[in-house]
């Protein structure tokens, strides 16, 4: 059983933030996941994943947009969330958000081991800390 806590309004302006980039910049088959992370300062950074033929060497959104992060200077986050835009054969209307895979949850928690993460989680929206979705990490 996870260790979960309520949204607060920023979470959702953080949701709304990985929802605009990714549905400004959807290309199906090349980019259907948008992420938005907040630093500790309160700055959001907001990315989608890059899709590569080569599944192995995708970018997910998060890795973008912590990555876009540190290269403006925000090396502490606070809060990050991922949501998939629906493709074109999908009877789905809106973005949704998705859990981070393992890989990524590897990386945001070795960039922050008290950062939370938004997810879906028994039919609600509620965020955890990366280690919640990580435990035992090596």
């Amino acid at each position: 059983m996870l260790k979960t806590k309520p949204l607060e309004n920023k979470d959702y302006e953080l949701i709304k933030e990985a929802e605009k980039v990714i549905e400004t910049n959807y290309v199906y088959g090349r980019h259907h996941i948008g992420a938005a992370v907040r630093s500790k300062t309160g700055t959001i950074f907001s990315a989608v994943h890059v899709e590569a033929n080569v599944g192995r060497i995708t970018v997910c959104g998060e890795a973008m947009a912590i990555g876009k992060s540190i290269s403006e200077g925000e090396h502490e986050f606070e809060t990050i969330v991922a949501v998939a835009h629906p493709h074109p054969h999908e009877n789905i209307e809106k973005c949704w958000v998705v859990s981070p895979c393992g890989m990524c949850r590897e990386l945001i928690s070795d960039y922050g081991k008290d950062t939370e993460v938004i997810i879906s989680y028994k039919d609600e929206l509620v965020k955890c800390n990366i280690l919640e979705l990580l435990p035992e990490k090596y």
